[in-house]
This record gives C-alpha cells, structure tokens and sequence, in this order.
C-alpha cells in the first residue's frame, strides 16, 4: 500500500478518536473500581459527607495517664496540699481519708496559645500549638478492662467491634496490600488484647492487625507470612487453587461468614507477605528522620504508623506499654514521680516527632492523632507518692485531621476532679471522631441478632467545638 492510499485523517478527527479512546480508559478504570468494590470488602468506600480526615492514628496509653501531672495544670492543688475540700470528697473515691497532693513536676508554658504543659512532656510541649486539647472527659467505671473495652470499642464488654474495625467496616482502606487497621504496642499488648483491635460480630475482613514493635526485623514483624520453600508464582498458584475449591464449598454452604473471612483472610496474607518487609523496613528513612524520633520502642511504634498511613492503612493504634506491663501507666498508683517520668520519658519525643513529621510531609491535616488512656487519676493522695484512679473528669487530645489547632475544651474543677464545663462522654469523642472521617455515627450500623449496632450505641453526640 502506498502513501496516496491511506484514507485522510484531519488534526480534529485524530484527536476525537485520541479523546474518545482516554474516554475509553477511564471508563475502564471506573469499571474495575466497581468489580474491586463488589470483590473485596476493603475497597475505598465513599463516606457519607465530605471528610475533614482520611486517617487515624490513635496513641493509646493504657493503665490512666494523670491528667493534673501532664496537661490540665491545677495551681491550686498546691495551694491546698494535704487538705480535703467538701468538693473533692466523693464517696467512690477509695481513699477518703487523704487530702489533695501537689504534682511532683514543674508546669511552664508553651507557644503561641501559652498551654502549661508538664516538665515530663518537653517535646510535646513544643507541639501544643497544632494539638486541640479536651480537658472535660469522663467514662462510665474506674476500672481498667472495663474502661480500656469503652474507650476502644464503646461498651464495657469485650463483645463488640473496635473503633477501628467499625471504620474499616465503613470506609474501607486505600492500600489492598495492608490490613485497614492495624495495633501496635512494645511488647505488651494492652488489657483485653485482640478485644482492642477485634472485629466482633463484623466480617473478619474488618479485624485488625497486632504487630509486636519489640520484633522490628522486617522480615518478622508478622508470624508466617513467608514460605521459603516456593517462588512467588508457586504461592500464587496454591492460594488461586486454595481460594477456588474455598468458594466451591462456599456456593454449597450458601452463606458461611467464617470461611468468608478465611478466603479473605488467606488473600490478604499472600499480599502481605510482600508489602510488610517492605513498609516495616525503616532503614530506608534518612538519618535527620531517624534521630528527630530517637530510639525508643514507643517511638519505634510511632514512625511505623506514620509509614503505614503513608501507604493507605486507614487507622493505626500504637498502645504504650514499659516492661511487659500491660497498664503501664498504673504505676500511678504507687510511683506518680518515678513512673510517670520513665513512661513520658519513653514516649515524649516520639509523639512529638510524629506529628512534626506528618506536618512536614503535608499529611497533618488529613491524619487524625489521637492521645489518651481509659480514664485519669485523682487529684488525692495513695499512700506516699501515688494517685488512684479518676474518671470523673480527665484529659484527651487531638492533632490535625480538622480539630482545632493550639485550643482547649472544656474544663475541670479546680483540682482536676471532676469535669464541670463543656463535658465530654467517650461515646461523644467517638461520635466525633467518627464525624471527622466523615461518617455519621447513628447511620455506620450493622444489623446482627435482630439489631442494627453502632460504635456509640444509642449514645453519642458530635462535639462541634473542637472542629475546625
């Protein structure tokens, strides 16, 4: 065929047809967005309304971190030392005998909105002015399992979704490599363990992930994900084959969400098998990141969440612990000045390199950090040095992720007992929370047992206040 045979094509009818054949590919791409959507049950869901966040990193510090020796700074208390004043004389407060005790650490003020802050929390300190505080918490029972289950998963008992699994329920994730959650914590898992980070009566695909920080070789911080005996290829084949005599026996069983969650289960384990070692390998961060977290396990815990939502993980919980402890912040009771110095001491920098980091990087404003125990500790004295438990009135805060920046809310009364203004529930943080991913709280339900259930039960309300 020669040149004057070919069939003229003008400039404007070679772009149509380019124009049309991109139209063709994109409508592709949406059309494998909807197959991935209608297959895997962790594939981005559209929220309800806009969001303020895409993700979550929560700092979980288990055991009751003491509001008046960290972040809510009560003068008072020494001015009254050794005293018992008639509003502090609650009949749940075991020692009833023991007057107010003075925090053991020195407040100053930090940056622009002059936050007091406690000497245990420097590098913190240095960060109040992207942190929304919330002085004005309080939970339903001054004890530690029951409290760690409401904080996690907004009841008392161990037989409901965590927070996590029920935003992964709505949301999905963004890397389908991952888990959409996962829990961290040094060592010691908090009280209650898998409960913390438990999918409950939700599909299996929605449970998250425990990693152990202590193991950080790469190739180790998941359990048998590897099998050194077969090529990639090999393993693909076996988990196709695996999967299909699977869903053969699913059709027969016409609907068993226990095998549903183990083909997702056994899907999902092949993927991670090569995404872990390489998001856990953080040799490839440079030596200025590194050092601005320093070296402790906490901080460890704290630079691994932010790779995780780096890659797509909708929410990760980092829980504190020291020691093999699972409450670690319950030396409160005996050592407020030696325990809680060692616990901040451990986790200070790398929280506030977290948050410096994501700030940086441009991700701060779309990633929700969260900062808190199950409840607080009371403003009396245990014995010589300690405080028994609070949760009358304690202190939680937020950065980023559209909270306010460099505010508090709320307030407790003059020694930090009790919260008396702009008083906050956990089911109301939740709801919040909830709202800053941009889900309603009462619509997120799951029908189980003849009932639709929700992370805030029939509880809950939007704190409007500390939106930004």
């Amino acid at each position: 065929m020669n040149e004057q045979s070919l069939p003229g094509v003008s400039r404007r009818q070679m772009l149509t047809r380019m124009g049309a054949g991109f139209g063709t590919l994109g409508m592709a791409g949406m059309l494998a967005e909807t197959a991935t959507a209608a297959v895997s049950p962790l594939a981005p869901r559209i929220p309800h309304f806009a969001p303020k966040a895409k993700r979550v990193i929560q700092l979980f510090m288990p055991g009751g971190p003491s509001q008046v020796d960290t972040f809510d700074h009560k003068p008072d208390l020494e001015k009254y030392a050794g005293q018992r004043p008639q509003s502090v004389n609650r009949k749940s407060l075991r020692n009833t005998k023991n007057g107010l005790m003075k925090s053991p650490f020195g407040f100053k003020q930090y940056g622009q909105c002059g936050k007091w802050v406690s000497d245990i929390f420097p590098h913190v300190g240095e960060m109040v002015d992207d942190i929304c505080f919330i002085h004005s918490m309080h939970t339903n029972i001054p004890e530690h399992a029951g409290a760690i289950m409401m904080a996690n998963l907004g009841h008392l008992q161990p037989n409901r979704p965590s927070m996590g699994s029920w935003l992964v329920y709505g949301l999905g994730t963004e890397n389908q490599d991952l888990p959409g959650f996962v829990a961290m914590s040094p060592r010691a898992q908090p009280r209650g363990k898998a409960a913390n980070w438990g999918n409950s009566f939700l599909p299996g695909a929605y449970n998250g992930v425990y990693v152990n920080v202590g193991e950080m070789h790469p190739e180790r911080a998941l359990r048998d994900l590897k099998n050194p005996l077969l090529r990639r290829g090999e393993l693909r084949e076996q988990a196709d084959l695996l999967a299909k005599l699977n869903k053969v026996h699913l059709k027969r069983q016409v609907k068993d969400q226990n095998l549903e969650a183990s083909i997702q289960a056994m899907e999902m384990a092949f993927r991670m098998q090569f995404a872990v070692p390489e998001v856990f390998d953080v040799s490839k961060e440079t030596k200025p990141t590194l050092e601005m977290y320093g070296d402790s396990d906490y901080a460890k815990g704290c630079l691994l969440a932010r790779r995780l939502v780096e890659r797509g993980v909708r929410m990760v919980q980092v829980s504190h612990s020291i020691d093999g402890y699972d409450i670690a912040w319950d030396t409160g009771h005996n050592d407020i000045v030696g325990g809680h110095a060692r616990l901040a001491k451990a986790c200070d920098q790398g929280i506030a390199a977290l948050l410096k980091d994501l700030k940086q990087r441009g991700m701060l404003d779309e990633t929700l950090v969260i900062w808190g125990g199950e409840f607080g500790r009371a403003p009396t004295s245990e014995g010589q040095k300690g405080r028994d438990h609070d949760h009358y009135g304690y202190t939680v805060w937020m950065a980023g992720g559209g909270v306010k920046a460099g505010y508090s809310h709320g307030a407790t009364c003059n020694f930090g007992l009790t919260a008396v203004e702009d008083r906050v529930h956990v089911h109301d943080l939740h709801a919040t929370i909830l709202h800053l991913m941009g889900l309603n709280h009462e619509k997120l339900t799951y029908r189980y047992s003849g009932r639709d259930y929700r992370l805030t039960d029939v509880h809950g309300e939007v704190v409007k206040e500390v939106i930004a």
